[in-house]
């Protein structure tokens, strides 16, 4: 009868036991209570404020792959974006606006096949002042093989290394160059020595959202993709009454000419490397201290912001070839100034010896005024 009783309890008992193993079971779903194994992580940060607009976006996910990512503006317009191949990483592929609130949202799939969403929101930098910026030369443009890159800023830079680092110059020919900053609005480049003839030039001056200091940033990106044309250099040796333009180190033409007067430092043609700024079928000259106004000269070709130019001037033909009577210009005969003006480029270096005085480096376009050693000196960087 003992026997029989302890036979029963255990068998109940065991029931008991496999009863309280089901229920168990069923009380906890796949997986328990553990979180899904994949996470988002974002750059700019859920909540991040100030955020730059011009780096890209970035969202990882890390023990999955990502199914969708949107990153939405305050319009509700999508962001432009891309999913990496491998599905772990989502990057914007377009600029940010300044001073705007975006949406992030998406999901991925963990490796343990759980989903899991994406959700946050961060707001981009507000500028006090966006600076405009310009770029010579332009697109397309031709220019001599002593031509300057220079970028111009609306406002004075006072974080110029920051700046400088956007900026960057490709040539066909490999030849390098460096930046200086000639003053608080104007960064110039050139490299040591002329440009080859025919180097092709391409600037990029990656400028929104670039942080110029006290609140200011870039407005926009400038570009120029710009050409050196034929290697000429103009030569001008005052005691020889003789302009000499010269293609690839060899003599082309050689006009008479009168320079300035060669006892007076203030209206001699001053020594330098000068650069070809500018051309006019006719220019007024204009200068009251030496008793004249409205003087009209054709084929006018400005080399110096000091005042200097290359024209003709038939009304001073006794002396052209022969004397220096000019208040630093280089006065030709009307044939031989049409002739060097066709053949002239923004951008050609004019060089002049043989005067009394030196012109300081301190007369646009002065670049090359500037000795490579100290030029370099002048870079923020």
């Amino acid at each position: 009868m003992r026997r029989r009783l302890t036979a029963l309890l255990a068998g109940v008992a065991l029931l008991a036991g496999c009863s309280a193993n089901v229920e168990q079971g069923t009380a906890k779903p796949v997986g328990g209570d553990n979180p899904p194994v994949a996470t988002f992580t974002t750059a700019p940060a859920d909540g991040a404020v100030d955020a730059p607009v011009n780096t890209p976006v970035r969202v990882t996910v890390t023990e999955g792959a990502i199914d969708e990512v949107t990153l939405t503006n305050p319009e509700g317009k999508a962001v432009a974006g891309a999913v990496a191949d491998d599905r772990k990483s989502w990057t914007t592929t377009e600029a940010l606006g300044y001073g705007k609130s975006y949406t992030y949202a998406g999901r991925a799939t963990g490796t343990d096949g759980r989903p899991v969403e994406l959700k946050g929101t961060f707001t981009t930098v507000t500028p006090t002042s966006e600076v405009r910026a310009t770029l010579f030369p332009g697109d397309n443009d031709v220019m001599g093989v002593a031509v300057p890159i220079k970028v111009e800023f609306d406002v004075d830079v006072a974080d110029r290394a920051t700046v400088e680092k956007a900026l960057t110059v490709t040539n066909s020919a490999g030849v390098r160059g460096g930046w200086a900053w000639l003053n608080p609005r104007e960064v110039h480049y050139r490299p040591e020595n002329y440009w080859p003839a025919n180097t092709k030039i391409k600037v990029e001056a990656k400028l929104y959202g670039v942080p110029y200091g006290g609140g200011a940033y870039g407005r926009a990106d400038v570009t120029s993709d710009f050409t050196i044309g034929r290697n000429q250099v103009v030569k001008i040796d005052n005691p020889t009454h003789q302009l000499v333009v010269q293609r690839d180190g060899q003599t082309v033409a050689s006009y008479p000419a009168s320079f300035g007067k060669p006892d007076d430092p203030e209206l001699t043609t001053p020594n330098g490397t000068f650069v070809v700024m500018q051309k006019f079928e006719q220019f007024s000259f204009d200068n009251p201290r030496y008793g004249y106004t409205n003087v009209l000269k054709k084929w006018a070709v400005r080399f110096s912001n000091h005042g200097e130019f290359i024209h003709e001037n038939n009304d001073n033909a006794a002396n052209i070839g022969s004397n220096n009577t000019s208040h630093g210009c280089a006065n030709l005969l009307e044939a031989d100034a049409k002739a060097y003006y066709d053949s002239a480029l923004v951008g050609d270096p004019v060089e002049v010896t043989g005067s009394i005085t030196t012109l300081p480096a301190q007369f646009d376009w002065y670049d090359w005024q500037i000795p490579w050693s100290q030029w370099q000196t002048m870079s923020a960087l």
